[in-house]
C-alpha cells in the first residue's frame, strides 16, 4: 500500500503499508476463531439489505439467504496500487485488511475469486491467474457484455444522489499537489497512476482469476456455474456500478449480486451537491444502490468481527438512510438545487421558456447535456443532430460543424474523431435558442426533441437531459469521461438505430 491511514495527513509513505499488512495477518488469523460460517462444506448465511422510499421516508428491509460457497464468486473491483486522490488512498488503506480477510475466507470455503484491477492487465500478462482467465471458453455471450453499463432501466426514474461531475476528489489542495508530485517522482501519471492491484490483496496463483474484461468475467462465472456474486472495491458511484464486470452489468444479466457496503467507497466532493460530508455522501450512494441496483451486506457476515468504520467519520450516527442526513447549514431551502437540473422527458421543460417560481429571468439561451454512446460502425454513414432551436453543440468539448453533406438531414455533424472511440460514453452539450424572437411555435417546440440521424434513420433523444440557466464555455465538457461523471438517467445509446 502507498499510504498508511494512521500517518499524519501531510506525511506520505511510499512502499507497502505496515498497517495494511499487519492488519491482514491479524484478521486472517482471527477469522478462523470467531465462529463465522464460511468454512469448507458449510454455507453462507447472509442478511441482504434493500432500501425503498415510502411516503417521503426511506425504509430498509432485510432478507436472510443461504448460499452454497461453491456457487459464489467474489469480485475485487479496482483495488489499485495507487490512486490520484490521496484521501481515496487513505480510506482504501483502512479497508484493505478486511478486504483480504474476506477474500481469503471465501477462497478457503470453496468460492471463486476474481481480481479485477482495470487497466492493469499488462502487469499480469504472464501471471497464471491471468492466463487462466484468458483460457476460459467464451461462448453464448450476452449482448454488450464487454461494455460499460451506464444505466439500468429502473434507474431512469430514480433520483441520482450525488454530483460527481468534478471527479469527486475531496483532497486538500496542498496535499493533493504534494501527492501528485510524489506520483510523478515514481514515474506514475498523477491522473492515472495505477499499474497493478494493491499488494495487500493476496492473489492465489493456483486457483484465482485476473481479468478486467466483462466477457471474460462472465465466461468465468458461467464456466464455474456461479449463481451469486459478492462485490467489493472502489469506487461505488463509478467503477463498481459501471464497469463491464460491475453491478449494473451483472444485475442486467440476471446474476444474484450483493455489494459489501463497508468494503467500498465513493468518489464524492462535499463542495458539490448535495453539499453533505463525504461519509454522508457515501451513505446516499449505498441507499441508491440498495433501492435500484442490488442489495448489500456487511463484511462481518462472512469474516466475523465488526464492519469497517472509517477513522475520519466523526458523525455520531453512521450508515444513515437519506432522510436521516442533515441538510447543510445555510442551504435551506435551496440546498436541493443543483447547477445542472434534470428536466423531464416532455420536451422541452416549460420552466426554460418562462420565468420560474425562483424569479430568475428567462434566459435567451440554455445549455443542455446528456451522455451519448455511438458505436464506431455508425460513422460509416453521416451522423447528424437536428432540432429547430439548436444554435451550437459540442461533443466532449469539441464544437460540432454544420453538416455539409449534400444528401440527408441538415444539422450539426458528429464526427468519429470527436468521440472516445469504441463504444465509450461521450458528453453531448447543446445550446438552444429560448428567446421570444424564435419563429418556432411553443407548442411545436414542446413536442419536439433533438433527433440524431445515422444516415436517413433517426433516433429521438426525447428522454431526460440536464440543463443550466447560466452556461459558460467550461460547460461544453466534463472533468472526466461521461461514464464516470453523469447521472444514469440521461444516457443514450445509438446502437439501437
Amino acid at each position: 500500500m502507498i499510504l498508511s491511514a494512521q500517518c499524519p495527513k501531510r506525511i506520505l509513505v511510499i512502499g507497502t503499508s505496515f498497517l495494511a499488512v499487519a492488519g491482514v495477518l491479524c484478521l486472517m488469523n482471527m477469522s478462523w476463531v470467531d465462529g463465522a460460517d464460511a468454512v469448507q462444506g458449510a454455507k453462507y448465511s447472509l442478511s441482504k439489505r434493500t432500501t425503498i422510499r415510502d411516503c417521503g421516508l426511506w425504509k430498509r428491509s432485510t432478507e436472510n439467504v443461504t448460499w452454497q460457497p461453491d456457487r459464489v464468486a467474489v469480485i475485487i473491483c479496482d483495488v489499485w496500487d495507487y490512486h490520484h486522490s490521496i484521501n481515496a488512498v487513505r480510506r482504501l488503506d483502512e479497508m484493505l485488511p478486511t478486504m483480504n480477510a474476506l477474500v481469503a475466507k471465501m477462497r478457503s470455503a470453496g468460492s471463486l475469486v476474481i481480481h479485477a484491477p482495470s487497466d492493469c492487465m499488462p502487469h499480469y500478462a504472464e501471471h497464471s491467474a491471468r492466463l487462466r482467465a484468458v483460457s476460459v471458453p467464451r461462448k453464448d455471450l450476452p449482448h454488450q457484455i464487454a461494455s460499460w453499463n451506464c444505466r439500468l432501466e429502473r434507474e431512469h426514474s430514480a433520483i441520482y444522489p450525488l454530483d460527481q461531475s468534478d471527479g469527486g476528489e475531496d483532497d486538500d489542495p496542498e496535499e493533493h499537489k504534494e501527492w501528485s508530485a510524489k506520483l510523478s517522482s515514481l514515474g506514475r501519471n498523477p491522473s492515472l497512476p495505477w499499474a497493478a492491484q494493491n499488494p495487500a490483496i493476496e492473489i492465489d496463483s493456483n486457483q484465482d482469476y485476473i481479468s478486467d474484461r466483462g466477457d471474460e468475467v462472465w465466461a468465468i462465472l458461467k464456466h464455474h456455474q456461479i449463481e451469486h456474486v459478492v462485490m467489493i472495491g472502489v469506487h461505488t458511484n463509478m467503477c463498481v456500478l459501471g464497469r463491464p464486470f460491475g453491478l449494473r452489468q451483472l444485475v442486467n444479466q440476471g446474476m444474484d449480486v450483493v455489494l459489501v457496503r463497508d468494503l467500498t467507497d465513493c468518489m464524492y466532493n462535499p463542495k458539490r451537491w448535495p453539499y453533505v460530508d463525504h461519509y454522508s455522501g457515501n451513505d446516499l450512494m449505498i441507499a441508491y444502490v440498495e433501492n435500484v441496483v442490488c442489495p448489500t451486506i456487511t463484511s462481518d457476515q462472512i469474516v466475523g468481527g465488526t464492519p469497517v468504520a472509517f477513522m475520519d467519520d466523526s458523525r455520531v450516527k453512521k450508515d444513515l438512510s437519506p432522510h436521516q442526513i442533515d441538510k447543510p447549514e445555510g442551504r435551506n431551502p435551496a440546498w436541493e438545487l443543483i447547477a445542472w437540473k434534470t428536466i423531464a422527458s416532455d420536451w422541452l421543460d416549460p420552466s426554460i421558456k418562462k420565468d420560474g417560481s425562483d424569479g430568475v429571468k428567462n434566459p435567451k439561451t440554455a445549455r443542455l447535456r446528456c451522455s451519448l454512446r455511438v458505436l464506431p460502425s455508425a460513422f460509416d454513414k453521416p451522423v447528424v443532430l437536428t432540432h429547430p432551436r439548436i444554435q451550437k453543440a459540442w461533443l466532449n468539448g469539441r464544437s460540432l460543424p454544420i453538416s455539409s453533406r449534400p444528401a440527408g438531414p441538415k444539422g450539426l455533424e458528429l464526427r468519429r474523431e470527436f468521440t472516445f472511440g469504441n463504444d465509450d460514453a461521450n458528453v453531448l452539450v447543446i445550446e438552444l435558442d429560448c428567446s421570444n424572437q424564435s419563429q418556432i411555435p411553443v407548442v411545436q417546440e414542446t413536442l419536439m426533441s433533438p433527433i440524431l440521424f445515422v444516415g436517413d434513420r433517426g433516433m429521438p433523444l426525447g428522454g431526460d437531459w440536464q440543463w443550466k440557466r447560466e452556461p459558460t464555455d467550461a460547460d461544453t465538457n466534463l472533468a472526466l469521461p461521461a461514464k464516470f461523471a453523469l447521472p444514469p438517467a440521461i444516457f443514450y445509446s445509438v446502437d439501437a438505430i
